[in-house]
């Protein structure tokens, strides 16, 4: 098998981190050679969080580099512009449609683009989603980034029973119903590209 190059991007606090070790996870349950990188930028203010996840025969090294990754996760849209280049010819990115303004923005130094996913779709096949509504359907709008998670699995090597296997084993036991619920919401959304 290829190596499958997964990135997972958003700001901090939205559970880039914890979906990045359900993905290894995975990899490992399914008996492939798994690497994992963390890049914190200013993860505690805010600031861009960006995760690989390389799983395969054999891995050599964690880092997926520019037009290579299969799958884009994005947990924001600006996130989703910052790295779509990562994303080789036939990738797919699901993104989560969310506007969380970084600083620049905040302070008024710098615009917030329109039309983000809108514009990506030009040269990108784009999933995109608003999972903090559904999220805050299910009570906790904190559960949106497995919701997003659910959808990108459609779009890898994995049954749904061993992702809820892995959840369970991962997220904090107290989380496991809500993780499950929402994986399994953005797991059976039909959208299409």
């Amino acid at each position: 098998m290829e190596t499958k190059n997964i990135m997972i991007v958003g700001v901090g606090g939205q559970g880039t981190l914890l979906t990045s070790r359900i993905l290894g996870g995975i990899a490992r349950e399914a008996g492939y050679d798994v690497k994992l990188s963390e890049v914190h930028g200013m993860a505690q203010r805010g600031g861009s969080v960006v995760t690989f996840v390389r799983y395969g025969e054999s891995v050599a090294e964690p880092i997926v580099e520019e037009g290579c990754a299969d799958v884009l996760i994005a947990f924001e849209r600006l996130e989703a512009l910052r790295y779509a280049h990562f994303l080789k010819k036939d990738g797919v990115l699901i993104a989560n449609d969310q506007r969380i303004d970084p600083m620049p923005v905040v302070i008024g130094a710098a615009e917030y683009p329109e039309n983000i996913l809108e514009n990506l779709e030009k040269t990108y096949k784009v999933l995109k989603i608003d999972a903090m509504s559904e999220a805050k359907k299910l009570g906790n709008a904190r559960a949106f980034n497995t919701i997003v998670l659910g959808m990108a699995a459609k779009h890898m090597d994995f049954p749904k029973e061993m992702w809820l296997k892995v959840i369970e084993k991962t997220v904090p036991p107290k989380t496991i119903e809500l993780n499950t619920k929402a994986f399994l919401v953005g797991y059976e959304l039909k959208i299409r590209f």
